[in-house]
């Protein structure tokens, strides 16, 4: 039998997907007890102990200025801001992605901006969202909406251009108006496709949305990692990397179960 025609069996599978974790804990765990074999006070590589330490210790003591929890109010404050990014550059993806693939009047206005629009990278626009939108929460929103919007907008106008005419026509000849086929025809394609579509966007829109949290904020996980980086405290920094990480899985794997329960039929490409 071919290799592309084998499967793993379900225990098989389950080791085969911790197999690179495994690899790469024993490596960073390998390389961490080297450097702190030559030098003890080596704060580069923490030992993976220190690293579970502090997260206990982030996740449960207080801070003792404010008196409260900081490692929650940044992921509060962080999810915050990316739910809003994320589901505003949804909602216009959808608007937007309708009218150019069902308009060619639109299309023709604005396929061509929307395209140049996404070469612009979105980082070299954040001082100006600055000046324009102030160092509050504002910006950094609209980072995150500059970032995935054109990319989304692209790829649901692409598939809706997808769909076959013959639906289309059949709609025309039952009567339905342009507003009907948007409704009844094009956005019931159109969705499973978003989902995909955000799935895709989250580590973007996480790397903007740290990036922003870095030079302008007063909380955030992207905010705390920047701000302990001068006093070398990796094992802060990598217990919040590990958060960030988890908190993308966790996400993905909610829009995929989304993508299960209500459109089965599309599991095979996602």
């Amino acid at each position: 039998m071919r290799l592309i025609n084998r499967h793993p069996g379900i225990v098989l599978r389950a080791a085969l997907v911790a197999l690179p974790f495994v690899a790469l804990f024993i490596a960073y765990a390998l390389g961490s007890q080297a450097r702190l074999a030559v030098n003890p006070s080596d704060k580069l590589m923490p030992a993976p102990s220190k690293i579970a330490e502090t997260a206990v210790r982030l996740l449960t003591e207080p801070d003792r200025r404010s008196e409260k929890i900081l490692f929650w109010y940044d992921t509060w404050a962080s999810l915050v801001r990316l739910t809003l990014g994320v589901g505003i550059s949804a909602v216009l993806a959808v608007i937007l992605g309708l009218l150019i693939g069902l308009l060619p009047y639109v299309r023709a206005t604005l396929a061509g901006f929307v395209a140049v629009v996404s070469m612009i990278p979105p980082l070299a626009v954040l001082p100006i969202l600055f000046i324009v939108f102030g160092l509050g929460e504002l910006s950094k929103v609209v980072l995150i909406i500059v970032g995935i919007l054109p990319f989304l907008i692209r790829d649901l106008s692409a598939r809706v251009l997808e769909i076959p005419r013959e639906m289309i026509v059949k709609a025309e000849t039952l009567g339905a108006s342009s507003w009907v086929i948007a409704l009844r025809v094009a956005l019931p394609q159109l969705m499973p496709r978003l989902i995909q579509a955000v799935r895709l966007s989250l580590g973007p829109a996480w790397l903007f949305l740290i990036a922003a949290e870095a030079i302008a904020s007063e909380q955030g996980l992207g905010y705390r990692i920047f701000l302990v980086r001068r006093f070398l405290a990796m094992d802060v920094i990598l217990t919040y990397v590990i958060w960030i990480t988890l908190l993308a899985f966790v996400m993905d794997m909610i829009l995929r179960g989304i993508s299960r329960r209500f459109f089965p039929w599309t599991e095979a490409s996602l």
